[in-house]
Parts: C-alpha cells; sequence; structure tokens
C-alpha cells in the first residue's frame, strides 16, 4: 500500500496509540480535589540518603571544568528509583574494589525504573556502606561509571512533549497522577520546561508534597543540580498550571510538567 491511503491508515494508528495511552496514564488516580483533601502521606525517600551526593554539572555554569559530568540530569534522576527500588545497602559487610562496584552500579541500573521493586532478597547488595549517599560520596568515579552515558536519555522518544504547548487539563492530570503515586508511597520522575525560553529542560524527582492557601499544591524535589537540599515544583490549581518555584538556577515561572519512566511507553 503506497500514497494517501498509507498515510491516513499511518495516521489512525498514531491516534489510536496516542488515545490509547492517554487513557492509560489516567485510568486510576483520583480526582484532584480528593487528593487535596487529606494531609500528605510522608515522602517516599529521604534526602541525603537516597540521594546521589554529586551533582549534575551545568555545563554552561563551568567552562573548563576538568571531568565535568553535564547532561547527567535523567540518568541520576531515574537511577535514584532504580536503586530505591533494586538495590540494598549493606554496611556490615567488608567494602570491595572500586571495579566490583562499577559492575553491582551496572546491574541495579540494568532494571527498568517501572518495575515493581524487588524483596530484599533479590536486591543487588551493596556491600561496606549504610545508603546511596554514603555510597556515592565514598565511591564517586565508579558509581558515574556504573551509571552510563546520556545519549540514549537524549532521545528517549517522549522528550518530544516538550516542543508543544499544553492544556490545563492535562498539567491537572500531571498533579493529580502525582498525587496518587505519593500518596501510595512511590516517587514520580517529572519531565519539566519552560521552553521555548532557553533555561529550563530538565527532569526532577517529586518525593513528597504540601498544600497551602487552600489552592497551590507544593512537590518537593530531588533535582539532580542540586544535592544539598531539596527543591520545590508547585501546582496552581486555580489556573491548573505548574511553576518552578524552587528549582535550581531556574527563575520562578511557570512552567509545564510531564512523568516519565513509569512504563515502557512512557
Amino acid at each position: 500500500m503506497t500514497g494517501p491511503p498509507l498515510k491516513r491508515v499511518v495516521g489512525q494508528l498514531g491516534l489510536s496509540v496516542c488515545l490509547a495511552l492517554a487513557v492509560a496514564a489516567c485510568a486510576s488516580a483520583p480526582p484532584i480535589e480528593r487528593g487535596t483533601t487529606r494531609p500528605a502521606a510522608g515522602p517516599s525517600l529521604r534526602f541525603g540518603v537516597d540521594t546521589f551526593a554529586f551533582r549534575n554539572d551545568i555545563r554552561w555554569k563551568n567552562p573548563g571544568k576538568v571531568d565535568m559530568y553535564a547532561n547527567y540530569c535523567f540518568v541520576m534522576a531515574r537511577g535514584v528509583t532504580q536503586f530505591y527500588r533494586f538495590a540494598r545497602f549493606a554496611p556490615e559487610l567488608p567494602r570491595v574494589e572500586p571495579s566490583a562496584y562499577i559492575e553491582l552500579v551496572k546491574e541495579v541500573v540494568s532494571r527498568s525504573p517501572w518495575e515493581e521493586p524487588l524483596p530484599a532478597a533479590e536486591r543487588v547488595v551493596i556491600p561496606g556502606y549504610a545508603s546511596l549517599h554514603e555510597f556515592s560520596a565514598a565511591q564517586e568515579p565508579a558509581v558515574k561509571a556504573g551509571l552510563g552515558g546520556f545519549f540514549w536519555t537524549f532521545i528517549q522518544w517522549t522528550n518530544w512533549r516538550v516542543a508543544f504547548p499544553v492544556t490545563g487539563g492535562q498539567q491537572e492530570r500531571v498533579a493529580r497522577e502525582t498525587l496518587a503515586e505519593l500518596d501510595a508511597g512511590r516517587m514520580v520522575q517529572l519531565l519539566v520546561t519552560n521552553l521555548p525560553k532557553v533555561e529550563l529542560n530538565h527532569t526532577v524527582i517529586a518525593y513528597d508534597y504540601r498544600i497551602y492557601e487552600g489552592r497551590f499544591i507544593e512537590f518537593v524535589v530531588y533535582d539532580p543540580n542540586e544535592p544539598e537540599e531539596p527543591g520545590w515544583v508547585a501546582f496552581d490549581r486555580a489556573d491548573r498550571s505548574f511553576f518552578a518555584s524552587g528549582v535550581y538556577d531556574t527563575e520562578p515561572g511557570t512552567i509545564r510538567a510531564f512523568r516519565m519512566y513509569y512504563s515502557p511507553f512512557l
């Protein structure tokens, strides 16, 4: 089949796939009003314990820096989820050589971040350290080597979403799903952008939230660019929009947010 008929079939197939993904994405999330009528369930990870000790460098802010670790924000945010779900730290065990730690990290990140957490007995054991933060501080070169490169995160097929406008309803759905996941004790990786302004095309991990003034939901986030303290991404329930209230090196203002790495398709 060639020509216009083929284009129609491909177009209809693409539309069907998009609709199926959209329905699947919002099928289980409760209304946002329900999510904001009860207190937050508590953080789904511990900042400074379950997060990396090193940062993702911002390239333009570090001209001439030797061994710059830049453009790894997607790798690092995804890695936090993977360690949380698939690794177990055993400080009572003897430490091993850096080469062995590299292989252990590779094993952890070989699993897809949307997979169910492993039971303790099946997790990758990281000997000699009590937490991801302690481990990544002491074995920074090995951890970075094990995490791998960033090329595939650049061409991850859902990144195209940052190039298009979104509706208030779409952004409300992201907020609603994020609330539902956090209330269930699961962190959420968000793709955040303020394109066409060339400032923010980034990812963070939402792990807690608070509600203030009855209108704003402030998601507490781990930002790979800032290992020292949490950041914030807020959702305005009235305007149905996200804004950067505390994203590292980003001017406060309206942004767009999308969920990442929560299924084989998204």
